[in-house]
């Protein structure tokens, strides 16, 4: 999914869950995961978390 098209599923209210995998790498500077939004949207502390090899699963769900 584009930031872009991440961003306006956000502002449409058509994201129930963020699925979030970390990872302990630096890449340099940062990338928005969802571009522009304009509200702001609170996640809820993560309902899951799977840890892997030098790997983190998170899921979480938008509070509304």
């Amino acid at each position: 999914m584009s930031t872009v098209v991440g961003g306006q599923a956000f502002a449409l209210g058509l994201v129930d869950e963020v699925a979030m995998d970390v990872v302990p790498v630096v890449f340099g500077s940062g990338k928005r995961y969802f571009g522009s939004v304009d509200a702001q949207y609170l996640l809820e502390d993560p309902h899951t978390v799977i840890q892997g090899d030098r790997v983190l699963h998170l899921l979480y769900r938008v509070r509304r």
